[in-house]
């Protein structure tokens, strides 16, 4: 399937790594905490850790960790189809489309649950026609933007002439939870809130480039280190410290099995600085700058955050003939998936 845009949106408010740390100090979770989580907190907000500010759409950000269960399902209902409507709106334009020559629509999140799914709302909002077919992909973690790609390319295949848009959107705030478990902490200092939307067709865009050689590897037995779970009613993250290695593992577990056509570049779901440097090790060839840069600037987004790294490096440079971009995004169950991106015709 082929590319015919590619468009991100984030929340109008940014907040510095220090500002997140003066939203604890002020907040009353900070004395429930006992002081070793307090100086985690403290050390990797106030220090360098491979973010600089993250963009959050929950409203009321100083009571964010006292919101009810109840206050922060509603904060993703308006949320998460806002941001995806952006970004989807933003596609469009590029494509030279209205909402309404949209064939499918398919949304991957995992920060809220919605029943209609967020296609429902997007649709409504921008205008989509009521025959367009929609699909919401729910639970994937991390990683699901890629296998979301993997299943518009299925209905592309069966559908030729169709017009389809693929969204990832995350509202993290909506799912922030802070206790005394270490991996919880460093969730909460990680992740920020985002959108990336395209637009795939059966015949080539302007820039010719297509996505194909859809990967996906599943390890179950370790899905206890890196989930969700419910607790009080809310959504809380498990990341167990050995996440970088995992991901790093499966990442080249799939790059062994990618076959023969070259590689010019290597785009992958940041994490985290801990999980780049992991990723930077089993891939020494490929620098992970696209990805440094996205979450530097906008911190861990889940679903949306390789899309956003192919953004970036299309910024400065295309696959070509002479190698494709490999996109790698990794997460829940644990699993980890992967996708080529280039040119139509082979390599000479």
């Amino acid at each position: 399937m082929f590319l015919h845009a590619l468009a991100t949106a984030v929340p109008a408010d940014a907040y510095t790594q220090p500002q997140c740390w003066d939203i604890i100090d002020r907040s009353p979770v900070k004395a429930r905490l006992h002081k070793r989580s307090r100086l985690i907190l403290h050390g990797i907000l106030r220090g360098d850790h491979g973010i600089a500010s993250r963009h959050l759409a929950v409203p009321d950000i100083e009571r964010i960790f006292d919101l009810t269960p109840d206050e922060l399902n509603a904060a993703f209902r308006t949320e998460a189809p806002r941001l995806a409507g952006d970004a989807l709106s933003r596609a469009l334009a590029q494509a030279g489309l209205a909402a309404g020559d949209l064939d499918a629509l398919f949304i991957c999140t995992c920060t809220g649950y919605l029943c209609p799914g967020v296609t429902s709302y997007v649709a409504e909002g921008l205008g989509l026609r009521r025959d367009a077919y929609l699909q919401d992909l729910v639970g994937l973690g991390c990683g699901a933007a890629i296998p979301t790609l993997r299943s518009a390319s299925n209905f592309l295949a069966a559908n030729p002439a169709a017009r389809v848009a693929c969204v990832a959107v995350e509202v993290c705030s909506a799912a922030f939870f802070l206790d005394d478990d270490p991996g919880v902490l460093i969730s909460a200092c990680l992740f920020g809130d985002g959108a990336a939307a395209t637009i795939w067709r059966g015949d080539p865009g302007p820039s010719g480039l297509r996505a194909f050689d859809f990967q996906t590897l599943h390890r179950p037995e370790d899905r206890d280190k890196l989930r969700f779970e419910m607790k009080d009613g809310k959504l809380r993250n498990l990341l167990h410290r050995s996440v970088p290695e995992l991901a790093a593992g499966a990442v080249r577990e799939l790059w062994d099995q990618r076959g023969g056509r070259p590689v010019k570049a290597v785009i992958s779901h940041a994490g985290g600085v801990d999980v780049l440097a992991a990723l930077g090790a089993a891939l020494p060839d490929y620098p992970l700058d696209a990805s440094a840069t996205v979450l530097r600037h906008y911190g861990n987004m889940s679903s949306p955050s390789v899309l956003f790294a192919l953004d970036e490096k299309l910024r400065t440079v295309a696959p070509a003939a002479d190698g494709d971009f490999w996109l790698v995004s990794f997460g829940a169950g644990f699993s980890a998936h992967s996708c080529r991106f280039g040119p139509a015709t082979d390599p000479s």
